[in-house]
């Protein structure tokens, strides 16, 4: 491919935040904290970015479903505004307590454990908020999480925020991205403090089976370390469900296992900012001093949604799965018309595919952001997700068909004119 980064206009590079570290006069630079400048934005939410400044962009950069909030949440919060007097006010730190009842039932349902919903729940604003307050609570300078490569990018700058160093557990692209359990042992050291499993997997729609999922709890129970299981995903299984096993219904790895759901995608929350967190008493402990200094509660209404959500009834998750997986079929459709361009496995959940880019090109990065500049569309460059994902990229397709079409239809033209 030739390289069209030169082509495009300087102010819009400019604006680039992929591209460029933004400049502060010097008088200022001292007042950025270190951990704060090393860290990189997104790259997610920067093509997202980007894609707005220009307008009429094709965008599979985002990880956002294009569905509105079921009706029977968005009606049952409607009448909750209305006779809920306390609802615009505070919650304790780790949630309401009702709520928190309904979801031990609920875990208890999903995976046949019991917890108690004063020790081991609690309610975050989200997953993404909920991993960062744990590790914010479990990792002090230099220590090691384990992270799946590839894997979602912003664990992996959640983890170097907290002064900590992400160490690499490679899946195999050429075994359909299948973990090496020989090789995580080695990956275990002193200094290891967690391992985070994302199953299905963001970016490359992986399913992790049982017998990998066990031999991990067996290592962490022996070497006394945590598995972070951050769950966005697990309802979207298409024809896998059977391939599909949540760790969290082990009683044995209770001690050693934080299980994080939440409901921005099935549910189409994403705006609501709220999840749930399964963890040991010992660990809320400490959970809860972090997520009241950085936010006092999750906001009640998100809170009052959330038992609507759980307690009426979800017509719709097997509508959702349904789209998603008429739109994998529709990207691999498409994918499979560029094979000079793009090879790919096929994802067995969650609503990403991972391909790789067979045509020439300097780097993902540089690839995404001349995709994005010439044939406006986004995608977001697989560096981003750890060392494995150079040379890839992700595209979403949790947006509508029409996205997903011209998205391709300007893909192929784009790539027929070089």
């Amino acid at each position: 491919m030739h390289n069209k980064i030169t082509d495009i206009e300087p102010v819009k590079l400019q604006d680039s935040l992929m591209t460029h570290e933004k400049s502060y006069d010097s008088t200022y630079t001292g007042l950025i904290a270190n951990y704060a400048a090393d860290i990189r934005m997104s790259a997610i939410k920067e093509m997202a970015m980007l894609s707005a400044q220009l307008g009429d962009v094709a965008s599979l950069t985002w990880g956002l479903p294009s569905f509105r909030t079921p009706e029977y949440i968005r009606h049952g919060i409607i009448k909750q505004l209305a006779d809920d007097e306390d609802i615009g006010k505070y919650a304790l730190p780790d949630g309401l307590k009702d709520l928190r009842s309904i979801v031990a039932r609920q875990h208890r349902l999903s995976v046949g454990v019991d917890v108690e919903a004063d020790d081991q729940v609690m309610i975050t604003a989200g997953n993404m908020q909920a991993m960062s307050s744990l590790l914010h609570a479990i990792v002090n300078p230099g220590d090691e999480i384990i992270l799946t490569d590839p894997c979602f990018s912003s664990h992996i700058q959640q983890v170097k925020l907290y002064g900590g160093k992400p160490v690499y557990w490679p899946l195999d692209e050429a075994n359909d991205w299948v973990p090496d359990m020989d090789v995580l042992s080695t990956l275990v050291s002193n200094n290891t403090k967690a391992i985070v499993i994302v199953s299905p997997s963001n970016p490359t729609g992986k399913i992790f089976g049982q017998q990998t999922l066990m031999a991990i709890g067996e290592l962490a129970r022996e070497h006394g370390f945590l598995i972070l299981i951050d769950d966005p995903y697990s309802y979207f299984l298409y024809e896998n469900r059977q391939k599909y096993f949540n760790l969290a219904s082990v009683p044995e790895f209770s001690e050693n296992t934080v299980y994080m759901f939440s409901f921005s995608k099935a549910y189409a929350m994403s705006g609501w900012r709220l999840g749930y967190m399964i963890l040991p008493a010992w660990l809320k402990a400490q959970i809860i001093k972090i997520h009241d200094l950085n936010m006092i509660c999750t906001p009640r209404i998100s809170q009052v949604a959330a038992k609507i959500a759980l307690t009426g009834e979800p017509y719709h998750i097997k509508e959702f799965e349904a789209i998603f997986a008429r739109r994998r079929a529709l990207i691999c459709q498409r994918l499979d018309n560029m094979p000079d361009i793009f090879g790919y496995i096929k994802p067995q959940g969650a609503y990403y595919v991972f391909p790789k880019i067979r045509v020439k090109h300097n780097n993902a990065h540089d690839f995404c952001l001349d995709v994005l500049y010439q044939a406006k569309v986004a995608l977001t460059p697989g560096s981003a997700f750890g060392p494995s994902g150079e040379g890839h990229v992700r595209m979403a397709y949790c947006v509508s068909d029409e996205t997903i079409n011209m998205a391709f239809d300007r893909l192929e033209n784009y790539f027929a004119g070089i």
